[in-house]
């Protein structure tokens, strides 16, 4: 390749659309089209602001520029790695969080109702004092959760040394040691017995079948964190059953499963669920009452 025909961010936004769209590369991890990463990971690596594409459009750019951008590039193409593992951050509303191949890249519909304070359900968001998040992962959903409840301290559990230790990163870059704790546990196991006002998950849910059919992207994030078992369900049936003793008697449950409405409702549609509106319907999360778990 001539790399001297690459001389402005639009050469190479073009070059790298064409070159995503032709490897028919996967885009499920914060981008919606080959544009959208291609921009991002463009304005990242000659680390300009992000919402500012224009006015750089046509600025010339140095030979190792160009190089660093094509390399980044072929990475993401060849390698059909994240482009968050690449750039070792990725957002959740206006939140930016490092990451690496230890941790799922954040995506998570709870975070749409994170800042609403989980309104009605919630009725003083003041009052909310403890809270568990099962499977933290990067701790991302924890750090939102200490901004929305001022007062309350969170238990951030993951089963995975490696996430924990991107979580406890993710936790001093927001200066919250002390509020939100990172506890290494198989579930409930080796968590503090108290009682929560509000437990959160998004666990593990994706079934056998559909892990057999994950695009490339997906087979390089950690597969613990992916496979819920045959019917998606596995840990979320043990979150489900140790609930109850573990939310104070006005406390909720709350768990995200993805595209697996179908098989939540045949393990536990008896109990009652909530169906939350997210930008993605009212199939991805679902709430429970400490009553109804009892």
């Amino acid at each position: 390749m001539n790399t001297d025909s690459f001389r402005t961010p639009r050469d190479l936004l073009r070059y790298a659309v064409t070159r995503f769209n032709a490897a028919k590369l996967f885009f499920g991890h914060g981008s919606a089209e080959a544009f959208d990463e291609a921009a991002y990971l463009v304005l990242h690596t000659l680390r300009l602001p992000l919402d500012k594409l224009d006015p750089f459009l046509d600025a010339r750019l140095l030979h190792e520029e160009v190089l660093q951008v094509l390399a980044v590039i072929e990475r993401r193409v060849t390698e059909r790695v994240p482009a968050a593992y690449i750039t070792n951050e990725a957002w959740l509303g206006s939140y930016n969080f490092y990451v690496d191949e230890r941790v799922l890249v954040p995506r998570s519909f709870i975070a749409e109702l994170i800042p609403q304070q989980f309104a009605p359900w919630v009725d003083d968001p003041f009052a909310v004092e403890n809270v568990l998040e099962l499977c933290t992962g990067s701790g991302c959903l924890a750090i939102m959760m200490a901004d929305a409840f001022p007062n309350a301290v969170v238990d951030a559990v993951d089963i995975s040394k490696d996430a924990l230790a991107v979580a406890e990163r993710n936790i001093r870059d927001y200066k919250l040691e002390g509020r939100v704790n990172p506890i290494e546990s198989d579930l409930y196991q080796n968590v503090p017995f108290k009682q929560y006002d509000l437990i959160v998950t998004n666990p593990p849910y994706v079934n056998a079948e559909s892990m057999k059919t994950l695009p490339p992207e997906y087979l390089r994030e950690p597969q613990i964190a992916l496979a819920g078992g045959a019917d998606g369900m596995d840990l979320v049936r043990k979150i489900l059953a140790g609930a109850a003793k573990r939310l104070t008697p006005e406390g909720i449950l709350v768990v995200e499963i993805g595209n697996e409405r179908e098989f939540a409702e045949a393990a536990f549609g008896d109990l009652g669920l909530t169906w939350l509106t997210t930008s993605a319907g009212d199939e991805q999360v679902f709430l429970l009452t400490a009553d109804q778990l009892k």
